[in-house]
């Protein structure tokens, strides 16, 4: 069996972690940090002030440690699919406008 190229292998684990996420906002299941973000009494805002926290983190991660900055940069894409779950935005229109800026 071949591999996926790396591209497609990406795309994949951004799709299976974007229908996780969608799942945990229709099913809302207690022990699901994701679904606590749906209903937080913050609201939006409770995921916004995670993505500005953890943009710092990228930021102070890229001066100093590679590693923490892949563990941190995956928590800020993790937050910003979240974000565009809760703004009814799917993936394929992330892609699209990154497709029309290349």
């Amino acid at each position: 069996m071949s591999e996926k190229p790396a591209e497609q292998r990406s795309e994949t684990v951004l799709d299976e972690l974007a229908a996780v996420i969608a799942d945990r906002q229709e099913e809302l299941p207690e022990d699901s940090y994701t679904a606590s973000l749906f209903t937080h009494e913050k609201g939006e805002n409770a995921v916004l002030e995670k993505i500005g926290e953890e943009s710092t983190e990228v930021v102070l991660a890229a001066k100093d440690d590679d590693d923490a900055l892949v563990a941190e940069s995956a928590d800020l894409v993790y937050h910003l699919l979240v974000l565009l779950a809760m703004k009814d935005i799917s993936l394929d229109e992330l892609r699209a406008e990154l497709r029309e800026r290349r």
